[in-house]
């Protein structure tokens, strides 16, 4: 018979809400499997008879045998007639039990990665807020989406296409999203494209990681904006660039800089429509500058234009990428901020001659992207959906930009100063009167509400103490609660 520690370890299985779907002598024979790989019923040991174990757990004595009957087909016990049920006396359980023992001891290890897999690592990586609280940026608001919309033009999509959409696309992206998308940055980017120069992807990210890794090696140079977007720099980073910042001042990356370079560089990365995080917009010649450098150094332009829909003061500049009569210039789009996260599509516009290898480099990373998804956005697009969502977005954040601003003002004025930017999804702050940037993130996250510090998005020491707050996804009330908040937290580091 089992002894009562035993018999418990049964009860457990038994009782476990996480075993609650298995069958009853599934969870008896698996509980007894793992007693024997552990060791705690050795080779040649006893199990008990049928009968007595079904009294015991008060169970049918048929569970007790289908348990049994399995673990004998596994082979971890022997079944004599006659004399009972027995445990194996194979050695192999004993080895992996030595095994696991030896994992356990080598669990807490550094793993044995590849310079690129612990660079990735070390990196953090790119989360994302899953329940976004203020003043997460990068945000957008989702809860006035108009999802029925969406739904009836999924159901079309899936009463067309039928089981073909279930199917994998195109790995370049579906031929009406991506003709969608040319038509939408020639009219609104200024944008030189056609839908056999856009591949469609699930996200910026994954744009900016294929650049990385398409179109150079280890150890190349890129110049990138200081501060920049951490993920693209952590992308960088990652597929062992040599990354050269450059300042940024309110006409966005100074390009000064860049010629003044005399070491060979094959890319700049940038956010000239609205600078990450600073929200400035890189000027007319200083763009003029840009494409003739790269013209000259052959070198390639990435273009990122996160959220270029949403501009709140003046007309929307050009994007680079049209204005770039050298073909130099790979731009990248997202839905994740005009529409929601969750839809999960990027986009880049490439050089003809990118299409074919950033393809085929793109199959081995995800394969394609959802093609329900994508014939869906298709629809939402070409049906002028898309572009009257961005209009209702665009006066409601910008709404939202002028009362974070003034609360701020109004509330935070002995802590930092604000700084609207002309487009955008969040809104940068200077901190003034000696306040910690770290302890300001600290105290805030203590009384519920993110902040990014923008020091973190420096690389080199000239960083400027300050804070990035999202205002986009959050009604004027919650972002007055939220400023009450900070009002309070920040009082609390300096009550004087």
């Amino acid at each position: 018979m089992f002894r009562h520690s035993q018999l418990e370890t049964v009860q457990a299985w038994l009782a476990h809400p996480g075993h609650a779907a298995m069958p009853i002598h599934a969870r008896i024979q698996r509980a007894i499997r793992q007693m024997i790989i552990d060791g705690a019923l050795r080779a040649g040991k006893p199990l008990p008879a049928s009968r007595s174990l079904a009294r015991s757990l008060g169970v049918s004595r048929d569970t007790i045998e289908s348990a049994y009957a399995q673990l004998h087909a596994e082979g971890f016990i022997e079944r004599r007639v006659g004399s009972g049920s027995f445990v194996s006396a194979m050695t192999e359980f004993a080895q992996q039990h030595r095994l696991k023992q030896r994992g356990t001891l080598s669990r807490n290890q550094a793993p044995d990665l590849s310079k690129r897999g612990a660079a990735m690592s070390h990196s953090g990586g790119v989360r994302e807020i899953l329940a976004p609280r203020p003043f997460a940026h990068g945000v957008p608001e989702t809860r006035n989406f108009p999802l029925q919309l969406w739904e009836r033009l999924e159901r079309q999509v899936l009463k067309e296409h039928g089981t073909s959409a279930l199917l994998h696309s195109d790995p370049q992206g579906t031929e009406p999203l991506r003709r969608a998308i040319a038509d939408y940055v020639n009219l609104e980017r200024g944008a030189c494209a056609t839908a056999d120069r856009v591949l469609v992807l699930t996200s910026s990210q994954q744009a900016m990681t294929l650049c990385a890794n398409m179109l150079f090696d280890s150890g190349d140079r890129i110049f990138i904006e200081d501060p920049a977007y951490y993920g693209a720099r952590k992308a960088f980073d990652a597929a062992g660039l040599e990354c050269i910042p450059v300042s940024v001042d309110h006409h966005g990356i100074v390009v000064d800089q860049i010629k003044a370079e005399p070491r060979k560089v094959k890319a700049v990365f940038l956010t000239p429509s609205h600078q990450f995080p600073t929200g400035a917009t890189l000027s007319l010649d200083r763009r003029l500058a840009l494409i003739d450098w790269a013209a000259r150094q052959q070198a390639w332009i990435i273009e990122d234009d996160y959220d270029s829909e949403f501009h709140y003061a003046g007309k929307p500049t050009a994007c680079v990428q049209g204005l770039d009569p050298h073909d130099r210039t790979i731009y990248i789009g997202t839905f994740t901020k005009a529409l929601f996260p969750g839809l999960r599509i990027g986009y880049a516009i490439l050089p003809s001659q990118l299409v074919k290898p950033m393809t085929v480099g793109r199959t081995l990373l995800d394969g394609h992207t959802a093609s329900i998804a994508q014939l869906t956005l298709a629809r939402f697009m070409e049906g002028g959906h898309f572009g009257s969502h961005v209009r209702v977005m665009r006066s409601m954040y910008a709404q939202r930009l002028d009362v974070a601003s003034q609360l701020v003002r109004r509330h935070l004025s002995d802590f930092v100063e604000p700084q609207p930017p002309a487009g955008g999804l969040q809104m940068p702050c200077r901190l003034i009167d000696d306040l910690s940037e770290q302890a300001a993130v600290n105290a805030a996250r203590r009384m519920g509400v993110e902040l990014l510090g923008l020091s973190a998005l420096y690389a080199t020491g000239d960083a400027k103490p300050g804070l990035l707050m999202g205002f986009a996804a959050y009604t004027p009330h919650e972002i007055e609660i939220a400023v009450s908040k900070l009002s309070i937290a920040f009082r609390s580091l300096n009550p004087s």
